[in-house]
């Protein structure tokens, strides 16, 4: 399991573990007519008969990674949901890093190679792809409409055990959580759940009633009784058909690449802040460059809310309401600095 260090918002010195639990579709994943809620089935399944609806859309990755020394090759196990029949598997990027080689094994108890054709460190998300026939993709929940308490389904194979997925079950103890990995950056829009989350569950489908998945496990808190973290199918499902397309999730161009201020950053770099955004690779005919910004400037805070890494960054970007300009909080060459830039068009076309 990996450790998360607290989210501003969570109670500080709460250590999180990233657990090894952790669109627009070019095809859509299989979903009742229509993606409206008008659609949604009720949520009065039982829990035999959601996990009779959804296991098969289950799988286990079995991966090898680089060797952590030549003795000793690093090796691992996750989970992952079935979106599509033509082998689109969904999971957690953290659990697909630094692969070599992976085998996805299927409900059915079949091994097949799989390949990761696109990843996401932003969302904690990658997408896997296998050949095979007859699978059975799961039903996503593009905005799943959750209340506070009613009850939901994690379906995973924590530990690798031999016999195919696990299932617990819990309830939704809160919504709209953020964690901070060990990577320094964080995570937005978790739901958080009792139902029971163990390594190996990473990747694994959170589920309502209906047998929609809701949400993609990726984290737990250790420390702490009962509290486990889904990335939510409302901050997933938009950028499926982006990263089937290409490879990555589309984010709009503002001329210059954001790197989040680390240890080693800042020995590289020679530099006095230390926490923010670094801007690198300006671009002097986009937006950043429009508005004053230079290589080498620290981004601190976007229109007055304060950032640490480049998951506030994007974060507080895309919301910041429809106006044309953004302010932007600098730690410059010449010391603090306050500067607007341009927002770009694609930005406010989503706001």
């Amino acid at each position: 399991m990996r450790p998360m260090t607290p989210s501003r918002t969570v109670q500080t010195g709460i250590s999180l573990l990233i657990a090894l639990t952790s669109v627009w579709l070019a095809v859509v994943p299989r979903a009742e007519a229509g993606t409206g809620t008008d659609s949604l089935p009720a949520k009065s399944l039982s829990v035999p008969e959601v996990v009779k609806k959804v296991r098969p859309s289950v799988v286990t990755i079995l991966t090898r990674g680089v060797p952590a020394s030549p003795s000793q090759p690093q090796s691992g196990s996750g989970s992952g949901v079935i979106i599509d029949e033509s082998g689109y598997i969904l999971t957690n990027n953290h659990l697909v890093t630094g692969v070599k080689s992976m085998v996805v094994g299927l409900s059915t108890g079949r091994l097949t190679p799989g390949r990761v054709v696109a990843r996401d460190f932003l969302l904690d998300l990658a997408l896997v792809k296998v050949n095979a026939v007859d699978l059975v993709p799961a039903t996503l929940s593009p905005e799943p409409e959750l209340e506070i308490g009613e009850t939901v389904i994690a379906i995973g194979n924590p530990l690798a055990l031999k016999g195919g997925s696990t299932v617990t079950v819990g309830v939704v103890s809160a919504l709209d959580r953020s964690v901070l990995t060990p990577d320094s950056e964080t995570l937005y829009d978790l739901i958080q759940t009792d139902a029971a989350i163990n390594p190996g569950n990473s990747g694994g489908p959170l589920v309502d009633l209906s047998g929609r998945v809701i949400g993609i496990n990726v984290a737990i808190a250790p420390s702490a009784q009962a509290i486990s973290y889904a990335i939510s199918m409302e901050a997933i499902y938009p950028h499926i058909q982006s990263m089937i397309v290409r490879g990555s999730i589309y984010r709009p161009d503002l001329g210059f690449t954001p790197i989040t201020i680390t240890p080693s950053i800042m020995a590289s770099f020679g530099l006095e802040g230390d926490r923010g955004v670094l801007a690198l690779q300006v671009d002097s005919a986009k937006p950043g460059a429009a508005g004053g910004l230079q290589n080498g400037d620290i981004i601190t805070a976007v229109d007055q809310h304060q950032i640490f890494n480049v998951g506030d960054f994007w974060h507080a970007l895309l919301r910041t309401g429809d106006q044309p300009t953004v302010q932007l909080t600098l730690h410059g060459k010449s010391g603090p600095a306050t500067l607007q830039i341009p927002k770009p068009a694609q930005i406010r076309a989503t706001q």
